[in-house]
C-alpha cells in the first residue's frame, strides 16, 4: 500500500493527537503506512492572546492549504480549532472517540479554585474560561497565558502564576494529568464547544481516504459536535466572544448545555436542553433560538472594548 502523508501542527499534543489517530488507524487497517508531516500554522508564530487576532482557523489554515493542495493526504486538527465555514473542497470526514470536553485547574499547591487565595494570578489562553473564573472568584486576577500546554504548566511551576486553567483533553493526551487538581463540572464551567475532540480532514472529492478515515469515526461523538458546531454558528461565536457549549449524550437523549456572559460578568445566560441524539442539529439550533431570544446578541456587543482592555494586560 502507498503511504499516506498526514499534516499537523508540531506541538507535542499535535504530535500526540495525530499518533492517537493513526494508533486506531493501524488497527483498523494493519498494512497502511503513514509519514507524518508537521506544518506550522499562524497561531503557532504569533504569541499574542488568541482573542486579539482577528482571524478564523489561526491553528488550522496551513494545514488544511496544505489538504486542499494534494501535499498531504488528510490533516488531524483539535476540533475546537477548526472553524465551521470549511472550505467546499475539504470535509471532516471523521471524529474519532472524544476525550473528556472538561476544563480543570492546575498548580503544584493541590489548591481547588475555592481554597486560591485573593489576589492569585491566575492564567487562562482563553475569554470564555476567563469570564467564568471572574464569575466564580472576583477576587482573583486572571491573565491571559500563551504558550503551549507543557510550557504554560512550567510557569504555574517557576511561580510566573498561582495557577492555570487547561483542557483535561489536552494533559491526558501528552501524559501530564498528573498536575490536575480540580476537574471543573460541564454544567457549571461551561467548555468551549468540540472541546476534547479530534476533527481529521481531508478532499471531499478523496472518496477512497474518507473511506479509511470513517472506519474510526464514532458516532456518539459526531452527534455530540455537531450539536455543539450547529449552536455556535446560529449565534456566530468564536475566539472573541465566550460562548461555551457541550452536548452529553446517553443512549437516545442529548443533553445541550450552553452559556454565554456580558464582558464585566454582571450579566450570564445559561441554559440547558434535553433532546433527541439522532438530530443534534435540530437540538444546536434550537438552544441557539433560546440564548438569541434572551439577549445574547446584545451581551456580544459589550465584548469588544473589553477585548481591547483585556489586551493591555497580556
Amino acid at each position: 500500500m502507498m503511504t499516506i502523508r498526514v499534516g499537523t501542527r508540531g506541538s507535542r499534543l499535535a504530535v500526540a493527537q495525530t499518533e492517537l489517530a493513526l494508533g486506531a488507524l493501524r488497527k483498523a487497517h494493519p498494512g497502511a503506512k503513514f509519514e507524518i508531516l508537521m506544518i506550522s500554522t499562524k497561531g503557532d508564530v504569533d504569541k499574542r492572546p488568541l482573542f486579539t487576532m482577528d482571524a478564523k482557523g489561526i491553528f488550522e489554515k496551513e494545514i488544511n492549504e496544505a489538504v486542499r493542495k494534494g501535499e498531504v493526504d488528510f490533516a488531524v486538527h483539535s476540533l475546537k480549532d477548526v472553524p465551521s465555514d470549511l472550505s467546499p473542497e475539504l470535509v471532516v470526514a471523521c471524529v474519532p472517540k472524544r476525550a473528556s470536553p472538561n476544563d480543570v485547574l492546575v498548580n503544584d499547591k493541590g489548591r481547588k479554585l475555592k481554597d486560591l487565595a485573593a489576589g492569585s494570578l491566575v492564567g487562562t489562553s482563553s475569554l470564555r474560561r476567563a469570564v467564568q473564573l471572574m464569575k466564580a472568584r472576583p477576587d482573583l486576577r486572571v491573565k491571559p497565558i500563551r504558550g503551549n500546554v507543557e510550557t504554560r504548566v512550567k510557569k504555574v511551576i517557576s511561580g510566573e502564576f498561582d495557577a492555570i486553567v487547561l483542557a483535561e483533553a489536552g494533559l491526558t493526551r501528552i501524559g501530564m494529568k498528573d498536575v490536575i487538581v480540580e476537574r471543573f463540572r460541564v454544567d457549571e464551567f461551561v467548555p468551549a464547544p468540540g472541546q476534547g475532540a479530534i476533527a481529521i480532514v481531508c478532499r471531499r472529492d478523496d472518496t477512497k481516504t474518507v473511506e479509511i478515515l470513517r472506519s474510526i469515526e464514532d458516532p456518539r461523538s459526531r452527534a455530540e459536535i455537531t450539536a455543539e458546531r450547529a449552536l455556535i454558528e446560529k449565534v456566530e461565536g468564536g475566539c472573541r466572544f465566550p460562548l461555551g457549549a457541550v452536548a452529553i449524550s446517553k443512549d437516545d437523549e442529548m443533553t445541550l448545555y450552553a452559556s454565554i456572559f456580558s464582558a464585566d460578568g454582571s450579566r450570564g445566560i445559561r441554559t440547558k436542553t434535553t433532546g433527541s441524539a439522532k438530530n443534534p442539529e435540530t437540538l444546536g439550533i434550537k438552544v441557539a433560538d433560546e440564548l438569541l431570544s434572551q439577549g445574547a446578541a446584545e451581551l456580544a456587543e459589550g465584548w469588544r472594548n473589553a477585548v481591547e482592555e483585556w489586551n493591555k494586560k497580556a
